[in-house]
């Protein structure tokens, strides 16, 4: 597919051609709290997250980038909404990826000052649309949040960037929807070269939003659709790791340890669902490593 064709290297990770899948999370820790968000970050290493993100609401977590840089190697992506000038500061401090919102990050000026700042550090920008923040103007135009809109809005802010000579860009467009998540991902995938980042926002709990997060980027994923993912979870961060893992395992994109066992009935003769959830226990404790990624 089209998107798979176009390179982007965040940090040590590399997204994009034939390189791997890479697992994405976000720290839901104060960016403020340097500790606690590192806390969080390496254990979403430990766990196989390649990727991490945190947001940046203020100067007050610029500030906080360069303690965070300095006891973390993992690619680092600040998150910036409204304000185009934290993402050149962010830039600056020592993170590896700048993701913004277009739906919220201001005029043509403040984009152009974002992409000469990620130009001179050597950052990609993700353009990350969101079913719940897009343009008015592209709203009244589809009738609301539609597989088109989404596209649109990310085709058109990429052109955006194109126009200023940029293009270490990934995509993302994203809704609570799955079967708008699906049909906008593939339209970006024939229309766009650049790497696509999947997931299903709002997901929910754990027992809802993994299954939406199957419905939806594994769809994807069994398409040849989609460079890097995020199962979006309201749950410890860890978990969204460790789903992220057995949906990469389960279309058969990663390798990883699958235990088969029967569904029971009536003629089961021992507690195969204790041992199944122990065994599966014990795989999950002892086989976690941190993924190996390739560097260009």
């Amino acid at each position: 597919m089209a998107g798979h064709k176009h390179v982007v290297k965040i940090g040590s990770v590399c997204i994009g051609g034939e390189y791997p899948i890479a697992i994405q999370s976000m720290t839901n820790s104060k960016t403020t709290d340097v500790k606690a968000t590192l806390q969080q970050i390496h254990s979403l290493e430990k766990a196989g997250c390649d990727i991490v993100r945190f947001t940046v609401p203020d100067r007050e977590a610029v500030k906080a980038i360069g303690k965070i840089r300095e006891n973390t190697a993992m690619p680092l992506v600040a998150d910036i909404h409204f304000n185009p000038r934290l993402a050149v500061e962010a830039a600056a401090a020592g993170v590896d990826k700048i993701r913004i919102n277009p739906g919220n990050i201001g005029s043509q000026e403040g984009i152009r000052n974002v992409v000469k700042a990620c130009r001179e550090h050597g950052l990609p920008v993700r353009i990350g649309v969101n079913g719940g923040s897009l343009e008015k103007h592209i709203l009244a135009k589809h009738g609301g949040v539609t597989p088109h809109a989404l596209a649109e809005s990310a085709l058109y802010h990429a052109s955006l960037l194109e126009k200023f000579d940029f293009t270490d860009i990934v995509l993302s467009v994203k809704s609570s929807s799955v079967a708008t998540t699906i049909q906008a991902n593939r339209i970006l995938a024939e229309q766009s070269p650049y790497p696509l980042h999947l997931g299903v926002t709002e997901a929910g709990t754990p027992r809802m939003g993994i299954l939406k997060s199957a419905v939806g980027i594994g769809s994807l994923l069994c398409d040849g659709i989609g460079n890097t993912i995020r199962v979006s979870l309201t749950a410890p961060v860890e978990d969204e790791v460790a789903a992220a893992k057995a949906l990469l395992e389960v279309c058969g994109l990663k390798q990883g340890i699958e235990v088969v066992s029967c569904p029971t009935c009536g003629r089961t003769e021992i507690d195969l669902v204790k041992i199944v959830n122990q065994l599966q226990d014990i795989l999950e404790r002892e086989c976690v490593k941190p993924s190996r990624r390739y560097k260009i």
